[in-house]
């Protein structure tokens, strides 16, 4: 395996670095998969093609490109851009895609905040933070650095979760000072007991920083209960 995204990292730098139209395949017809080479062959491409896609946010490819990198590696012979060029080819390439990802991630997350704010009981704090309680809590109000117990549901303003101390059926603990700002900003102000609902610009959450299934740039929702300050 450790070999295949060797070879991976190695046929992507000339992928990205050619935009010349390649060759052309026509996926509409069915591909002839004779042999246990053919279907392993196959396989691959599909297997590497949905990391590219799925991960990496590349939609399309220079097939000539591909191919002669996949064969120049098959043949034993070495890539034909040296690791520094290929670093650096390879890094403006993925970075100008994280940064059009997060863009549109930003914008359709202002959009959301946009409309959240009009509805009835959302308040939002100078910060840009918004919340609506749902249960109101008459308990101490955790200081700065307190451990505490929490229940939550964390989605994409799409509706897809992402994490879920609930459907993981334990609490979660920590310091309300090792989350993400727009937590650590809500908990200062949250009595225990109460349940809330946040909705949290990219910048008070991960910014431009991809994590885990949350694209960067994303504005995050939460379902919050603080079941308890922890001693």
């Amino acid at each position: 395996m450790k070999q295949l995204l060797v070879l991976a990292s190695v046929v992507t730098v000339l992928t990205a670095c050619n935009q010349n139209n390649g060759l052309s395949i026509d996926t509409n017809k069915a591909t002839e998969l004779a042999t246990e080479l053919d279907s392993v062959s196959y396989l691959l491409g599909v297997q590497y093609a949905k990391g590219l896609t799925e991960k990496g946010g590349v939609k399309e490819l220079d097939n000539r490109s591909f191919l002669t990198g996949v064969q120049r590696i098959m043949d034993g012979k070495e890539s034909e851009l040296s690791e520094e060029v290929a670093n650096e080819c390879l890094t403006g390439f993925f970075n100008r895609l994280e940064e059009a990802k997060s863009a549109e991630s930003k914008a359709l997350g202002n959009k959301f905040l946009d409309e959240n704010k009009a509805k009835d009981g959302v308040k939002v704090t100078e910060s840009g933070l918004q919340y609506r309680i749902i249960t109101e809590g008459n308990g101490a109000v955790p200081a700065a650095g307190s451990k505490v117990k929490v229940h939550y549901t964390g989605k994409l303003t799409d509706g897809t979760v992402f994490d879920s101390s609930i459907e993981r059926g334990e609490p979660a603990e920590f310091g309300t000072d090792q989350v993400i700002p727009g937590w650590t900003e809500a908990l200062a102000i949250m009595p225990v007991g109460s349940k809330w609902e946040l909705v949290i610009p990219s910048e008070l959450a991960y910014g431009d920083r991809a994590t885990g299934p949350i694209p960067a740039g994303s504005t995050l929702v939460f379902e919050v209960e603080l079941l308890e300050i922890v001693e």
